[in-house]
């Protein structure tokens, strides 16, 4: 069988087609798939698409339309796919659950580290030699309170980092995990952490609930100095409301791998066109804010990971079998 895989960058495709090898074909493509491009599928049962897919219903419609059964996602995420919809077909939908959570975890300490010793700002400047230290000054992070908003497997390594650098660590979830606590974490209510913390990192997945879990009103609760980093979801973030306080003046520094509109745009070459997204081009001019494309989890472990999985994720359904991947029919 040939499975059609879009939106694979050049580093992914020999993985996939390793993966694979033996097993079945596997077309790579590197466009996104979307209303435009989902045609391309008609005649392939299996496709596998990135979590900057588009997925709607219309979309489904179209794959299902074109012989498509079902759709492998090489990620955890899952919030751009009309599971409903998606039932309605009778197709089915896989995930990858899990994957290294110490590319994420790991990631997120860089950009705090980069916004907090000034890291893009000293690079920029030494390219044009220019070594002055003027505004570049950091600050420690032993002794200061680090803030995990969400402590699964992610904010759990996040934790285990922070207690390495000797922080005081406050957690919120919704249960608590136990291997947080043995490093000494509190957990406290959201409102407290953000009061209390000068670090903050977003590791809660994006839900109902948790949309905006940082809006206007909770933005003013954080120290003018704290720093912030979600390599989470963008749209755990009010992000008209963060760009109104960094124009207020507040923060140490604000380090995004995600963006709530990031969908159409990140993973692209956007560099000769006219910015349409004012609020994103507004947020990258501030100095002190690092914004990187959704790039937390691209290490070659955590990559193979997913890639693995999505293979057994293709093998299960064509046994007829399902798993704790399985998002459509509901997994066992």
């Amino acid at each position: 069988m040939e499975i059609l895989a879009f939106g694979v960058t050049a580093d992914e495709k020999p993985l996939l087609e390793r993966a694979f090898a033996g097993r079945h074909e596997v077309r790579c493509l590197d466009v996104f798939l979307s209303e435009d491009t989902a045609p391309i599928a008609a005649g392939y049962e299996i496709v596998s698409t990135g979590v900057n897919a588009d997925l709607s219903g219309r979309v489904l419609r179209t794959l299902a339309a074109g012989g498509t059964r079902m759709i492998a996602q090489r990620s955890t995420g899952f919030n751009n796919i009309d599971l409903d919809e998606a039932r309605l077909l009778g197709m089915t939908v896989s995930r990858v659950c899990t994957y290294s959570p110490y590319s994420v975890a790991e990631f997120a300490w860089a950009l705090a580290m980069a916004v907090n010793r000034r890291i893009v700002r000293a690079s920029n400047r030494t390219r044009d030699f220019d070594f002055r230290l003027n505004g570049l000054m950091g600050r420690d992070m032993r002794g200061r309170t680090a803030g995990v908003l969400g402590t699964g497997r992610i904010g759990e390594a996040f934790t285990r980092i922070a207690h390495g650098f000797g922080m005081n660590l406050l957690g919120w979830d919704v249960a608590q995990n136990p291997a947080c606590v043995e490093l000494g974490m509190k957990y406290v209510d959201r409102d407290e952490l953000l009061a209390s913390s000068d670090l903050i990192s977003l590791h809660v997945p994006l839900l109902e609930s948790t949309h905006h879990i940082l809006d206007a009103a909770a933005l003013r609760l954080m120290r003018d100095d704290a720093i912030l980093v979600n390599t989470s979801r963008g749209g755990l973030i009010d992000t008209d409301a963060l760009v109104a306080e960094l124009r207020a003046g507040r923060f140490t520094g604000v380090g995004l791998d995600v963006y709530e509109a990031e969908a159409g745009v990140f993973f692209q070459d956007k560099s000769l066109e006219t910015v349409k997204d004012d609020t994103l081009a507004r947020l990258v001019t501030f100095p002190h804010v690092v914004v990187t494309s959704h790039q937390a989890y691209y290490t070659s472990d955590a990559v193979g990971q997913i890639i693995d999985t999505t293979v057994a994720n293709v093998a299960d359904y064509l046994a007829g079998r399902r798993s704790e991947n399985t998002l459509v029919p509901d997994a066992p």
